[in-house]
């Protein structure tokens, strides 16, 4: 198994990101683009100590910036919506 905290890069604080947490119970993480969905389990439960009920991830494409002539991409990466069992939380990113 990967080292956990090479799976998870960062969380992700945004307005939506905090709907999700208190509606839902979830939250949204940045994650290593090789991961799949049951490393990611691994990582989150072994990480935070809590229990994960589902995943869901999304691989955003990076943008196409531009400076004057000169073009460049931002890199892709994948982000990682995780929903906790109800109960528990992730007292680290709570506000």
């Amino acid at each position: 198994m990967k080292n956990p905290r090479e799976i998870i890069i960062s969380p992700i604080i945004s307005e939506k990101a905090n709907n999700l947490k208190i509606n839902n119970n979830s939250y949204v993480f940045k994650v290593s683009i090789n991961a799949n969905k049951i490393e990611i389990r691994k990582a989150i439960e072994h990480v935070f100590n809590v229990k994960v009920e589902k995943i869901n991830t999304i691989r955003q494409m990076g943008k196409i910036k531009r400076m004057g002539r000169n073009s460049g991409k931002r890199p892709d990466w994948k982000k990682a919506i995780v929903k906790l069992h109800k109960g528990e939380s992730i007292k680290e990113l709570e506000v």
